[in-house]
């Protein structure tokens, strides 16, 4: 016989002496059966302007009371649990040891708050349940293994079905079961809601079974006087015959896969992502700080949504206040820049930035590398306002290149000045001394920013002179109001990971083929000498890459020896390191 889950859903009422007849009851049905509670909080489920929201504080049981009802009901049956709100994440952990397992109805899919609290608990022994009901394949894969990967269960199962009170036979979903089962190795479950008094809400059930279902799920009740969730319970004289209703069941063949009310059903229980405080225009969204999930008469993005539009490189357009959602004209494409600074004030090679490798000076063979850039709207070299710096304006590249001349000390003004006009929102931080830059590890470090919603993003065990940095403007001006004269600012990093408690600072680990230990950065005359070996290596190829740099010091470890002694002051220089973690520090 096939597994049933009998699902209790609120026809209680929010009654707890009904809750415990309805347990008694259905006593009788011993071995394959399950039977499933819906334990929530008004105030975690939705928020106070939800029509529903009186309702569910009216459905609201004690943890005490579900300690009592799961006593009654695992006399006889397995503990299933229907999940929507970090209430219900508490009664599963209250009840950890006897609970058989956890349904998630395709909402709560959306619902990162959720996922996260469940992901703290040890689900190595139990079965979870995700409703797919209005998604497509393609998202189904996504939660699939989104949920695999963060919540280790004994079991996945896969539910069709949805609740419209009533759902229409065209909509029940079971024209999905062959599909599903071909394209999922996982038991699925069949949950009908046709009115309970049609014949079809005792043939749907079995018919499900005859075209590959492994479940059941159904609606109980003691009666057809309960206040709600009555709709597609079931009176046992509807156990009839179902020869003559199989021609009509012909017509769920063909249907869309998702259907208008599937959609409307999707939209008026999403859970939506919800600001926890107010963000500011410019600013990326932070998925693990920034974001809680409540049902909401307000419009509003889903959190897919909202991660495609950050993904492809979009920031808030305005500010938004604490309990606002989201909406697609809330984000703008960013305004990103590539700002080097460069001076010629270098002590340890005279003048640097102006030192040629092959036919071209330093800094505009670094300015090169920055314009083959992908995602990129400006290349910026930002000079001091001295004149010892003016020089540089000769030194561009090529006329797309922006010049901009500032504060000779406080680099972060100097970007300011420039990003403000611009109107730029992200920048990817270089310096002048780094000629090798690369468009690859400049889009695993841009991608990772804004997937991550971060403040600052550097990479991990880079090749000196090889790992750019990103940051967000906004981000800046945050540390100008706490440092009106950034002295340090030449060591900006700093600012960053001496304050991670202000900052979100993300690090990102390359793949192992772009780590290496050699060293790129200009700053010694063996760096220059190295660099033009490099060159005449490499200038025959035409147009070279970071990997082709890599696989020619591989193979020529000579070449890389020419500087491989050198060191960086600020890793080695502990009277430095001292003052920076000092001065840095956002007190």
């Amino acid at each position: 016989m096939n597994y049933t889950i009998l699902e209790v859903a609120n026809t209680h009422g929010g009654d707890f002496s009904y809750l415990m007849d309805l347990i008694k009851r259905y006593e009788t049905y011993r071995g394959p059966y399950g039977m499933k509670f819906q334990p929530f909080s008004a105030d975690t489920i939705a928020t106070k302007d939800f029509p529903w929201y009186d309702v569910y504080t009216e459905l609201y049981f004690t943890p005490e009371q579900w300690n009592d009802v799961f006593s009654e009901a695992e006399k006889t049956k397995d503990i299933w649990i229907d999940l929507f709100d970090e209430y219900g994440v508490d009664i599963v952990k209250r009840n950890l040891a006897r609970i058989h397992g956890i349904k998630m109805q395709v909402s709560v899919l959306f619902n990162d708050e959720v996922i996260q609290a469940l992901s703290d608990l040890d689900l190595s022994g139990k079965k979870l349940i995700i409703n797919v009901a209005a998604l497509e394949l393609d998202q189904i894969e996504h939660f699939v293994d989104r949920i695999s990967n963060t919540l280790q269960v004994e079991e996945l199962l896969l539910e069709l079905g949805f609740q419209a009170n009533p759902t229409e036979l065209v909509d029940s979903g079971i024209n999905k079961i062959l599909e599903i089962k071909s394209r999922f190795p996982f038991r699925v479950v069949f949950a009908d809601h046709v009115e309970g008094t049609d014949e079809y809400a005792i043939l749907l059930p079995a018919l499900a079974i005859a075209r590959g279902a492994d479940v059941i799920e159904k609606h109980i009740m003691l009666d057809r006087e309960t206040k709600y969730d009555f709709y597609s319970s079931l009176t046992p004289q509807r156990f009839e015959t179902m020869i003559g209703h199989l021609q009509q069941l012909a017509q769920l063949e063909g249907q869309p896969f998702i259907n208008d009310k599937e959609r409307e059903y999707l939209q008026k229980s999403l859970m939506k992502p919800i600001l926890r405080h107010a963000k500011s225009a410019g600013e990326l969204i932070d998925f693990n700080k920034d974001l809680t999930f409540r049902r909401s008469g307000k419009d509003g993005l889903n959190i897919l949504e909202i991660k495609e539009l950050q993904n492809s490189f979009h920031v808030l357009r305005t500010s938004k206040k604490e309990g606002e959602t989201l909406v697609r004209s809330d984000f703008k494409k960013a305004t990103i820049a590539i700002i080097v600074a460069g001076r010629l004030k270098s002590s340890r090679l005279k003048e640097k930035a102006l030192k040629h490798i092959g036919d071209l000076s330093s800094i505009e063979y670094c300015l090169r590398s920055a314009c083959r850039f992908e995602n990129v709207n400006h290349v910026i070299l930002a000079t001091s306002d001295l004149e010892s710096d003016s020089e540089l304006k000769n030194h561009t590249y090529n006329d797309s290149v922006v010049f901009h001349r500032g504060h000779p000390d406080d680099v972060i003004q100097r970007y300011l000045d420039i990003i403000n006009p611009l109107k730029i929102d992200v920048v990817v931080r270089v310096t002048a001394d780094m000629p090798f830059i690369d468009n690859e590890i400049g889009q695993i470090l841009l991608k990772s920013h804004f997937e991550k919603g971060a403040d600052f993003t550097s990479g991990s065990e880079a090749a000196v002179g090889t790992n750019v940095e990103v940051m967000n403007a906004h981000a800046l001006r945050r540390i100008k109001q706490h440092f009106p004269l950034a002295d340090y600012s030449e060591y900006m990093t700093w600012y960053f990971v001496n304050n991670k408690e202000h900052f979100h600072v993300n690090h990102v680990e390359f793949p192992k083929d772009l780590v290496r230990n050699y060293r790129l950065t200009l700053d010694y005359q063996e760096d220059l000498e190295m660099f033009n070996e490099l060159h005449t290596a490499l200038a025959p190829k035409g147009e070279f890459t970071i990997r082709d740099v890599f696989e020619y010091l591989d193979a020529h470890p000579e070449t890389a020896a020419i500087n491989g002694h050198m060191t960086l002051r600020y890793r080695t220089d502990q009277s430095l390191i001292d003052t920076l973690n000092k001065v840095t520090k956002i007190n």
